[in-house]
């Protein structure tokens, strides 16, 4: 009888575990259930420019908290539109405060996420694992911090997967939160910058789209980061078979 009320209880705290990851693939399927992606667009951002703007110069504390809340929200959702929100903070609060503004949401989101995803399918993924995964889970465990550095400053994958693969290795919660914190300033950085002068692009007529922001420039400057956050790798490598 307390064998059976213990596996009963095993399996309800399985069963809640889940729980965080289905509530946020319900709000991923809201999202477009109720045509919600039609307000993360520049078009948007452009016919509702003054009310936001005026939204902002009246209440800028309160303007800050509905947009760290928003970009929380599409973040830990995974919504499209993180590069329109991100964006959208140099426009409305500028360079320092919409930097400040993003890297903090976007942390938090992604850390959310992180959770959701290692609390309900990290342990069993890593039981079921075989070989060659928990190799990579070994190595990404040792040198995680430089791994996730190199993931956040180059965006060679979309940002939700770099949120859930540390997920599945092992990344301990305090290492991703300060790896993604850190690795998301400079792209962020960009895309404010950008933001900042979008009122006179609006101003003129132009259409306008994030695909051009990452110039071959910014990606090399972004890539030259990323090389020296793997050289502690290389160096202890390098080291390793020295010895």
């Amino acid at each position: 009888m307390e064998l059976d009320q213990q596996d009963q209880s095993a399996k309800r705290f399985e069963a809640k575990k889940i729980v965080p990851l289905l509530v946020l693939v319900a709000g991923l399927i809201a999202f477009f259930a109720f045509d919600l992606d039609q307000y993360l667009t520049f078009e948007a951002l452009r016919e509702n420019r003054a009310w936001l703007l005026g939204h902002v110069e009246n209440s800028a504390v309160l303007a800050a908290l509905i947009f760290i809340g928003i970009y929380i929200a599409v973040v830990a959702f995974s919504l499209p539109g993180g590069a329109v929100m991100t964006i959208t903070g140099g426009f409305l609060f500028g360079q320092v405060l919409g930097t400040l503004y993003v890297v903090f949401a976007a942390t938090i989101g992604a850390t959310i996420l992180f959770l959701a995803a290692k609390t309900a399918l990290g342990d069993y993924l890593r039981a079921k694992a075989g070989p060659f995964l928990r190799k990579m889970e070994e190595g990404f465990r040792e040198n995680a911090m430089n791994y996730l550095l190199v993931l956040r400053l180059i965006p060679l994958f979309p940002f939700f997967i770099v949120n859930l693969v540390p997920a599945f290795l092992g990344v301990s919660l305090r290492v991703f939160v300060i790896a993604t914190f850190i690795g998301i300033i400079p792209g962020s950085f960009v895309y404010i910058a950008v933001g900042t002068g979008l009122g006179s692009i609006f101003d003129s007529g132009e259409e306008f789209t994030a695909s051009g922001i990452l110039t071959p420039e910014i990606l090399t400057a972004l890539i030259g980061l990323a090389i020296l956050a793997i050289v502690p790798i290389i160096y202890k490598r390098i080291k390793a078979r020295k010895a």
